[in-house]
């Protein structure tokens, strides 16, 4: 199966708060699908509200340029081929933090994670995106 279910969603979800409460760290994060829709959400108990949003819309950013949004956010710097694309799409966020999501090599979705630093927000990002491969 190459399409994003609740099921693979809950997995990358579970495994983004594990790493998160292992870092001691409160964190939203978000799933998006194949069509950047919300798929599954949490937030974790303390965790920033105004971080609910750029998690979200981090997962969204991954999944329409189908790249991490902290590399977009090297190509949207001022003088950048991709400069003022935050802008776009309603709002974009581009600083680490979301993740395509594949299944056989197709993109099926993103993650997005905000909450801490952004090196923090990668990390959990990324060990929720190594647990689709585990479903």
């Amino acid at each position: 199966m190459s399409d994003m279910t609740l099921e693979h969603a809950q997995a990358v979800i579970e495994a983004a708060r594990r790493v998160a409460e292992e870092i001691n760290t409160a964190m939203n994060i978000a799933v998006v699908d194949e069509g950047a829709n919300l798929t599954a959400f949490i937030r974790m108990d303390g965790a920033w509200l105004g971080s609910l949003d750029i998690a979200i819309k981090k997962a969204r950013t991954a999944r329409f340029f189908d790249m991490e949004s902290g590399d977009l956010g090297e190509l949207s710097q001022p003088g950048g081929p991709l400069y003022n694309i935050e802008v776009s799409n309603g709002g974009l966020i581009s600083f680490p933090g979301g993740i395509p999501l594949t299944i056989e090599g197709k993109i099926v979705g993103a993650i997005g994670v905000s909450g801490s630093t952004v090196d923090n927000d990668r990390r959990v990002a990324r060990a929720g995106a190594a647990a689709l491969a585990m479903v």
